[in-house]
């Protein structure tokens, strides 16, 4: 997985603000998202394929079957055959959708060249939803292949992949193909409205954020089983691995900071600190089961973040900002949306809230039909780097500027990837000791 040909040379926070200053300066029309006018309607049959039959991939198979008339599952892509058939069958047993899957047994892809194999069928519309640390890779060959693309979130576990990933969104532009992202609260319609006042000034200047994402543990090791090489025990247990996962701060607690730069105006942080460990994930891996960590961005404000992986503990998943001329607090585990100060407010509507899932796949489609083509590159890429940023401040114990995040070399993925392959177990990041490459 060698992507080191594939970067831009040495790029910078200032042109990484550069070239997302159309969603920046645009201000917030809802929904706030990156509409890019590029091809004519398309009115035809479209043909899904999906890359990774997990719990997540599943999902937004029966959500992109949902949000269209005209569509069939016509592909699916798995390195498992079990996890394949599982995937399909639960798909399957979605009755609003069940007659829209016409993936017959020559479309069945297994095998680490799967995704491949799908691309080179003519399949119009992928869904992305591997591990992440297939992600960039997957990315730009979908691009490539002229696919229209749903990418799960993260979309990079490293800044090599981060950078593959910018690429194949500026690509994408240029083919005129919708790119969206799996960043689903940004399809949440109370969230959107409380973002937009954010952005409109309704607690004034932002002064601190502090995000959580508190939880228990999302996926125990399974450990081994008969026959299994060692890349199929690392891929079974690819949450454990951060070449793989990118931790559970890139993997699960993202979503927490994507809010807060959304909150920012997707403008990035320009340096972070932070600290870590590995207190009760102890079994098998090597990932951390906690994080804090402190943006700084050029304007002053501080973002602090924290987020754990713990049994027994107390939960938190929200965001609390404090500005000039207010308060606001996001509460997602509560559904809760309340602005107090000089504009005081609460979400308050009456009118059922469509699952956000469901939404951002009706505007993805929607998108592809009326040719107003979706590209979610830039800001989904700096999203997922304030994350990969702050697990690298906390494995490194350094303050990790964000030039420095995004022009790393580091790339995680083992030099050969093949059942045959003699893989260790990575030690444990030592703050202090680990170096940034």
């Amino acid at each position: 997985m060698n992507q080191e040909s594939n970067r831009p040379e040495n790029p910078s926070r200032r042109n990484f603000i550069k070239t997302s200053s159309v969603a920046v300066a645009g201000g917030l029309l809802l929904p706030r998202l990156s509409f890019q006018s590029f091809g004519g309607a398309n009115t035809g049959p479209l043909k899904i394929g999906l890359i990774g039959c997990g719990g997540r991939g599943t999902g937004a198979a029966g959500q992109a079957l949902n949000a269209d008339k005209d569509v069939i599952l016509y592909a699916v892509a798995d390195v498992f055959q079990d996890r394949l058939q599982i995937g399909l069958d639960a798909i399957r047993g979605e009755a609003n959708v069940r007659e829209k899957v016409k993936v017959q047994p020559d479309h069945y892809f297994v095998g680490l060249d799967a995704y491949q194999r799908l691309l080179a069928s003519d399949v119009d519309v992928v869904i992305l939803a591997t591990p992440p640390g297939f992600r960039p890779t997957h990315l730009k060959a979908a691009i490539a292949a002229g696919k229209h693309v749903f990418c799960e979130k993260p979309m990079a576990v490293d800044a090599p992949g981060l950078r593959m990933v910018l690429e194949a969104a500026e690509e994408a532009k240029k083919k005129q193909l919708s790119l969206a992202s799996g960043f689903c609260w940004r399809s949440h319609y109370p969230k959107r409205e409380t973002f937009s006042r954010i952005l409109d000034g309704g607690i004034g200047k932002i002064q601190t954020i502090y995000t959580t994402y508190n939880t228990g543990p999302v996926k125990e090791a399974t450990l081994h089983g008969p026959g299994w090489s060692d890349l199929e025990k690392q891929l079974r247990n690819w949450y454990q691995f951060a070449w793989l996962s990118g931790d559970h701060i890139v993997e699960q607690a993202v979503h927490s900071l994507d809010m807060m730069s959304w909150a920012m105006g997707d403008v990035p942080p320009v340096r972070a600190t932070a600290v870590g460990g590995r207190q009760v994930r102890t079994s098998w891996g090597h990932i951390y089961d906690h994080f804090g960590v402190t943006y700084e961005y050029e304007n002053g404000a501080r973002g602090l973040h924290q987020c754990r992986q713990q049994s027994g503990c107390s939960n938190d998943y929200a965001v609390h900002m404090a500005g000039t001329k207010g308060n606001c607090t996001v509460d997602c585990s509560r559904n809760q949306h309340v602005i107090t100060g000089d504009n005081p407010w609460h979400y308050a509507s009456k009118a059922p809230v469509i699952d956000m899932y469901q939404v951002e796949h009706n505007e993805f489609f929607a998108s592809i039909r009326s040719g107003n083509l979706i590209n979610h590159g830039k800001w989904m890429a700096q999203s997922t780097l304030t994350a990969i940023m702050g697990r690298m401040a906390a494995y490194t114990g350094q303050t990790i500027t964000w030039d420095q995040a995004l022009n790393s070399q580091e790339t995680l993925a083992p030099e050969k990837i093949a059942w045959d392959a003699a893989l260790t177990v990575p030690p444990v990041p030592m703050p202090g000791v680990t170096k940034l490459v």
